[in-house]
């Protein structure tokens, strides 16, 4: 009977089967071992140094790794869920207004951890849904067409240089798509929030004939060629790793303010194995983990207790009050609403529009 149902919750449901697990074998190589399953929006190179440090700390576990899209992880949740069905032990992810929901809703579980009382008041909420990561939105620019002048540090610098160089720059300019990148449309919503005239650079750039993607490679790959010299709101970790390995990748942090969004770890309410899920969750929490996250990731660690350049401490004691942490709280989900949503991508859409 329960493969009948199986069987027919995923006949009902196709979608659920185009995922393509990548097993990562236990250390140990014993034949008898318990598996952990993930479904991540990472993707799976970058995420393999974090899964081969979990498992030399656990060398009797399999690791399960799903790469999907931000959406997949959310609906599969849902769906394996309300199907009386299990799902996977941990869920990282970039959406963080879906984590939250997924969270609110009664979709995970809490996690009591060794760090949970030091992890940052604005990155935790309720030991349920954990911020991991620490990931500016920044300008990027092509350093050969700067060599005569400082590139844009702030929206206003920005929008004046795009008015100055004309049809110097014209159909170079890029950013995302909102209404295909769950990233670029948090960046936006909260640009609204932060930045009162942030509909001037909206119509600075539609006049600058601006390109729309739904993903950070596709603009940087643009900069880094020259065919872009400019890049608004991307992603800063997809940012220095492209910068470290492009030299024409410059990097600015916006001085006015810099968003900052994170990945959230939680673990279902579902899962098949919790204990696993909440032992992952607790090695991407500890020092180990995040250090592991800082130096071969590449991604900035929240952990207090990791030191070094590449940590919210340094960033914060540098930069202060320039940086805006994204909450991880129900303040997220404003934007699902789909009333609130669709009126923000007319307005985006009408404004780029405007020239």
């Amino acid at each position: 009977m329960r493969f009948l149902i199986s069987f027919l919750f995923f006949a009902l449901c196709p979608q659920l089967l185009l995922a393509a697990p990548i097993i990562f074998p236990a250390l140990s190589g014993k034949a008898d071992v318990r598996t952990l399953v993930v479904y991540s929006s990472l993707d799976e190179p970058l995420a393999k140094p974090m899964i081969i440090g979990f498992q030399r700390a656990n060398p009797d576990v399999t690791v399960r790794y799903e790469d999907m899209l931000t959406g997949e992880i959310y609906d599969r949740i849902i769906k394996e869920t309300d199907a009386g069905m299990k799902t996977a032990d941990f869920a990282f992810s970039s959406a963080m207004d879906l984590q939250v929901k997924l969270s609110n809703d009664g979709y995970a579980q809490r996690s009591d951890l060794p760090m949970s009382d030091r992890w940052p008041a604005w990155a935790n909420w309720r030991n349920t849904a954990y911020a991991l990561t620490f990931e500016p939105a920044v300008f990027v620019y092509h350093k050969p067409s700067f060599t005569k002048e400082k590139p844009p540090s702030t929206r206003a610098e920005f929008v004046d240089h795009l008015k100055r160089q004309g049809a110097a720059v014209f159909g170079r300019i890029g950013t995302y798509d909102i209404e295909r990148s769950g990233v670029g449309f948090l960046f936006m919503s909260r640009d609204q929030e932060q930045f009162g005239d942030i509909w001037d650079v909206i119509q600075a750039m539609g006049a600058a004939g601006v390109k729309l993607y739904s993903t950070s490679e596709a603009i940087l790959e643009r900069v880094a060629d020259g065919r872009f010299v400019l890049g608004y709101n991307i992603l800063g970790s997809y940012a220095a790793d492209w910068a470290a390995r492009h030299p024409d990748v410059g990097i600015v942090l916006p001085k006015d303010y810099t968003v900052v969004m994170s990945r959230i770890g939680l673990v279902p309410q579902a899962a098949a194995s919790p204990d696993l899920g909440r032992r992952y969750l607790e090695f991407f929490m500890s020092k180990e983990g995040q250090t592991i996250m800082a130096r071969e990731l590449q991604i900035p660690a929240v952990s207090p207790e990791v030191a070094g350049e590449n940590t919210a401490n340094t960033m914060q004691e540098m930069l202060g009050g320039q940086l805006r942490p994204v909450p991880v709280s129900p303040g997220l989900m404003v934007y699902l609403d789909q009333v609130k949503r669709s009126r923000l991508i007319a307005k985006w859409n009408e404004v780029l529009r405007l020239h």
